[in-house]
């Protein structure tokens, strides 16, 4: 079926995400129309750690969550007495961060006198294909298979949407996910090891273009059990051990450190100091894991007969994943949704959109509501 709402498209929430490192705020209307969307990264701040400080990224949050609200609410026109709902990220995530979006947005309910919308942060990836693709007038056929890869999560669902009294009512069922490092996690520890900085996977996909794909063989994995099950130790691994065999290989990296130490991190600087062996290894490494994650996802859209595969998640936005993706989709037969990559990584608008349907079914919380870490989806 495809989702659709009867009520009326002017009901407002406002969706609050604080789950990593991106403080943000959004409105949307109808749960489908974008007012508003204000994104506050912190990855300047946890660059030189190479990936997120949990510490350092809660007192972020804290002083970043008031101006991006208010941000939001003065981009879309409106003030907070005109929103309907209030839609915060209760899980997963660390929970430090977690905290500081799910009291604040306790405690402007509570002032406003708003009811208070829980959202699971991947249901809102889920919701991030959805949406854009209604914003653009298109529909999405569910059931779908939906793959979220992001620096944290790697996770297949099966998504169905069941109509009741008007109401959509979203279900999810887990079909696998990493056993290991998530995709996002493996493209910042290579690029880590390599001297290419942090955030990983941006740099990767830039300078993967410049390398063979098939210049290093990185071996796919094997699962045992369940076959839609992802693992990226050992292609992380497999680099790790090229590094420590190559004297050349370690003197470049320490080249590419020092010129990431004086703040020259673009892709044309840093391909400058990459030898074609490393751009070769970085182009194999992509290839290697956008293809892992291709060929799970179509084969679980498969044996689910689904004709419709949800791409969503910080890892989406990555140019080979997407062309990848589409290519086969398009042999196979098999629609494929991406968000936007501005949707793509974490940000409000999915977080309000997936609340959408719970306010409408006043799916409301208490005041008691609180964080969880390891919140599942299914």
């Amino acid at each position: 079926m495809e989702p659709s709402e009867s009520r009326s498209k002017d009901d407002l929430i406002l969706g609050i995400e604080s789950s990593c490192d991106e403080t943000a705020a959004a409105i949307v209307a109808g749960g489908r129309r974008i007012l508003s969307s204000v994104v506050a990264s912190q990855v300047e701040i946890h660059r030189k750690y190479g990936g997120v400080v949990p510490e350092l990224a809660s007192r972020e949050h804290l002083r970043r969550i008031v101006p991006v609200v208010r941000e939001a609410v003065e981009q879309a026109g409106v003030g907070l007495p005109d929103v309907d709902a209030i839609a915060v990220t209760q899980g997963p995530g660390l929970i430090g961060s977690l905290l500081v979006g799910v009291t604040y947005g306790k405690v402007l309910a509570m002032a406003l006198g708003k009811p208070l919308i829980a959202v699971n942060h991947l249901e809102g990836h889920v919701h991030a294909v959805i949406l854009e693709a209604q914003a653009a007038g298109r529909s999405v056929t569910l059931p779908a298979v939906c793959l979220i890869v992001s620096g944290g999560h790697t996770i297949l669902y099966y998504v169905r949407a069941e109509s009741e009294n008007g109401v959509v009512r979203f279900s999810y069922s887990r079909l696998g996910g990493t056993r290991d490092d998530a995709a996002g996690e493996a493209y910042d520890k290579v690029a880590r090891m390599l001297g290419l900085g942090y955030p990983g996977g941006p740099i990767i996909d830039r300078l993967a273009v410049h390398g063979n794909p098939k210049g290093v063989r990185f071996a796919e994995p094997k699962m045992k059990g369940n076959p839609f099950d992802f693992s990226f130790s050992g292609i992380k691994t497999a680099v790790l051990y090229q590094v420590r065999r190559s004297p050349e290989l370690q003197e470049e990296i320490k080249v590419r450190e020092e010129a990431l130490a004086r703040g020259e991190r673009s892709a044309d600087a840093l391909r400058a100091l990459s030898k074609p062996a490393t751009l070769d290894m970085v182009a194999s490494f992509q290839s290697a894991v956008v293809d892992n994650l291709v060929n799970r996802t179509v084969a679980a859209a498969e044996q689910a007969a689904v004709t419709t595969v949800l791409v969503s998640g910080g890892v989406a936005a990555n140019s080979e994943l997407r062309k990848t993706f589409e290519a086969e989709g398009k042999r196979r037969r098999i629609e494929v949704h991406f968000p936007s990559r501005a949707l793509s990584t974490d940000n409000a608008a999915m977080i309000a959109a997936a609340g959408y349907p719970r306010y409408l079914a006043k799916e409301f919380e208490e005041s008691t509501l609180n964080a969880e870490a390891s919140l599942p989806l299914a």
